[in-house]
């Protein structure tokens, strides 16, 4: 099995930004920790500040990979490009955001209603559960992203 992880706008910064907000764990670490549970699975691992990039690379590796887990940042509030892109994918995309965005007033999602789940507010954590949840799946990853 493989999977993408994708990481946007300013998680590159993880462990040094608002450590009030997001904590101190970097986004290596958090990657250091999916490699390790991911026993034989394959991650590829991609962040970008750039929308543009980010839509690419969904686009590049969708026929690659069985599933997708992605953090968009901030473009989860705005952008329907990326929307459309998770949207045209016929693999399964989890979205996995740090904090509680509801809690810190962001309610307003448009990337998540074109994802299979959403996970929020664990942390890093959040990244391991999205992980085992397609660890879970097995041969089954294949079925539509619609589906629950």
């Amino acid at each position: 099995m493989k999977l993408l992880v994708v990481n946007g706008p300013n998680l590159n910064l993880l462990g040094e930004r608002e450590r009030e907000v997001y904590g101190g764990v970097s986004l290596k670490e958090i990657e250091e920790e999916m490699r390790k549970e991911a026993g034989e699975t394959e991650l590829i691992f991609l962040q970008s500040n750039h929308e543009g990039e980010i839509i690419e690379a969904l686009q590049r590796f969708h026929q690659e990979v069985e599933g997708v887990i992605i953090n968009p940042g901030a473009l989860s509030h705005y952008s329907l490009s990326l929307h459309d892109a998770i949207k045209a994918l016929n693999i399964p995309v989890i979205e996995v955001h740090l904090t509680n965005v509801f809690a810190r007033g962001r309610n307003e999602m448009v990337t998540a209603p074109a994802c299979r789940g959403l996970i929020a507010g664990l942390g890093g954590e959040g990244y391991l559960l999205a992980l085992r949840y397609f660890l879970s799946l097995k041969g089954d990853l294949k079925r539509s992203h619609d589906s629950p």
